[in-house]
């Protein structure tokens, strides 16, 4: 069992509102949810959808056939009737009757003027969607109650069961399970993450698609104990977290491409002082303005360097919310143990969509601060910010633990003591200590996720949210009985780049094809540089929509074939 539908509309018309409570009925039976969001950046009017798809078993990613649209507007049906099954439906309301034999109308405005507000209409909707499906009224029922507990409850339970009364089930669907599950989004798991971590501090400006991570966190401060801070641009939300981590609290910031453009110089300074950041990149289209509301996987070049000169960093992408979370929670570890910047790359298609997952396990997250504990200092051996040890890590003393002990920090080349220097040698000392951190990275960074074949011949190469479309194209190219072997390779943990498995793999692949969200292959580029791996064939998608299933089958045997 899998359905997918879609509601679609204007800006404005209800929609966020319908699949909101459709969702989470779903979810309350006990099914698997997948909800994937295409909006323009308007408040009112444009063309916006939403496609709910669920199931008995785990999904990864949205589909492109609809089996049921629900239409708000007629351009919904001209724009998705092409993608209808052909024993899928189309609902709608009665005033946009038209001749098609997939079409069903309903009276579905004047049954919510019945039920005695005109703006019940979505709820009238939902009951006939509820009732289409076969699924009881009652767990909706507390929903509605709670949803609109400030805006005519009645009414809308009322026309909940007016919409009910349309129709006859016309699916049968089995029963769902009562395993517990979220229901959750990626910036919510990032958010959600950075609170397991012990995060006390997140400042940000907002910019779609990075605003909810602030809008989460914001609505848990008292009940978390963290403090949120609206800046009033990203130049200060960067500078306030790195100010923040200096002084020994848990801190990050988040913004998108356009943002993370003006936080580069206090990149860099977080690099030559030696302060441990997290920064969430959450990517859209550019350059510029670009596309804000759509998505995008094409910040990775620039952020492999960002900040002029040369610093150490981490980058990692995030494939899905169970990762958004873990992965956020780990780069607070990794950025405090090396005192360095770790960057999360996320997109807005991982951001927004929604998807039930098992709970997360706060008790595995491992809280490991590094931090100087202080007691070895005095005047005869005082405090040295920036020592030169073993292995190139110093020291990290929080300002004010020991009296007497300064903890300076400077963004001009220093000495140990944290003192300006204008010698080479400290100069040729200093680079080789920071950035021989990247050396020690290496042990810490993970391989990539291996699917398919154990041996393949055509070799997939991806990163970052592009894994669940890819998850469910490996199924799909499993049944397709005139390919070779095949099997893909996804990367979350991008720099330094891990390269044990890729190049064990490489060397008996026929074929190395890289499906990426951008124009010039980002990551294809990445791998020839570090490994001179070549890839023969690509597949780019970049008008800002997020690459479905569907089109990866078609593009691999269009390559392969």
């Amino acid at each position: 069992m899998d359905h997918n539908l879609l509601i679609g509309g204007s800006a404005g018309q209800g929609m966020d509102t319908l699949s909101g409570l459709l969702e989470r009925s779903l979810k309350r039976n006990g099914y698997h949810v997948f909800v994937h969001k295409d909006y323009m950046s308007r408040v009112r009017g444009g063309h916006n959808f939403i496609q709910i798809r669920f199931s008995e078993q785990p999904l990864t990613s949205h589909r492109l056939s609809l089996d049921l649209i629900a239409a708000f507007d007629e351009t919904t049906i001209t724009e998705h009737l092409p993608r209808l099954h052909p024993e899928g439906v189309l609902l709608c309301d009665e005033k946009l009757k038209q001749h098609h034999p997939q079409l069903f109308d309903w009276p579905l405005e004047s049954l919510a003027k019945e039920a005695g507000n005109a703006k019940t209409f979505t709820t009238v909707f939902l009951g006939l969607l509820l009732q289409w499906y076969g699924l009881p009224l009652e767990p909706t029922e507390a929903l509605i109650l709670e949803a609109f507990k400030a805006r005519s409850p009645e009414a809308n339970l009322k026309a909940l069961r007016l919409g009910a009364d349309l129709t006859e089930p016309r699916i049968s669907l089995p029963p769902g399970s009562d395993e517990d599950r979220l229901l959750i989004n990626g910036n919510e798991a990032i958010a959600l993450g950075a609170l397991a971590a012990g995060v006390t501090f997140y400042s940000a400006y907002p910019m779609t698609p990075s605003t909810s991570i602030m809008n989460y966190l914001a609505a848990k401060q008292t009940e978390a104990g963290v403090v949120v801070e609206q800046a009033e641009d990203e130049i200060a939300a960067i500078n306030m977290a790195i100010g923040a981590n200096y002084a020994g609290i848990r801190a990050m910031t988040g913004t998108s491409g356009g943002g993370f453009s003006l936080m580069t110089e206090a990149l860099g300074l977080a690099g030559i002082t030696e302060t441990p950041l997290v920064v969430a990149n959450v990517q859209r289209p550019g350059p510029a303005t670009g596309f804000p509301t759509r998505t995008e996987q094409s910040d990775l070049s620039f952020i492999l360097t960002a900040s002029h000169g040369e610093i150490p960093r981490m980058i990692t992408a995030l494939r899905n919310p169970e990762e958004s979370f873990a992965q956020t929670a780990r780069a607070f570890n990794l950025a405090e143990k090396y005192q360095l910047p770790v960057i999360l790359l996320s997109d807005q298609y991982l951001s927004d969509y929604t998807v039930t997952i098992p709970p997360f396990n706060v008790a595995d997250v491992c809280i490991d601060r590094h931090l100087d504990a202080g007691t070895t200092y005095s005047e005869e051996n005082p405090y040295k910010r920036y020592a030169f040890t073993e292995n190139g890590v110093s020291p990290r003393l929080v300002p004010g633990k020991v009296s007497g002990q300064i903890v300076l920090a400077d963004s001009d080349e220093h000495d140990e003591e944290g003192h300006i220097t204008e010698s080479a040698e400290v100069r040729i000392r200093m680079m080789s200590k920071r950035m021989g951190k990247l050396e020690l990275l290496k042990d810490e960074v993970e391989e990539p996720w291996h699917l398919g074949a154990e041996s393949p011949e055509i070799l997939l190469l991806a990163w970052g949210s592009v894994a669940g479309p890819l998850q469910e194209a490996l199924q799909l190219l499993e049944k397709e009985t005139d390919l070779p072997p095949i099997g893909a390779l996804i990367f979350g943990d991008l720099w330094p780049l891990p390269v044990n498995r890729l190049t064990a793999l490489a060397d008996k692949a026929r074929i190395l094809m890289n499906v990426e969200q951008n124009y010039t292959g980002q990551l294809a580029r990445l791998i020839r540089q570090e490994t001179g791996i070549a890839c023969q064939r690509s597949y780019l998608k970049f008008d800002g929509r997020q690459m479905a299933p569907e089109e990866i089958v078609a593009a691999v045997k269009k390559e392969v074939l």
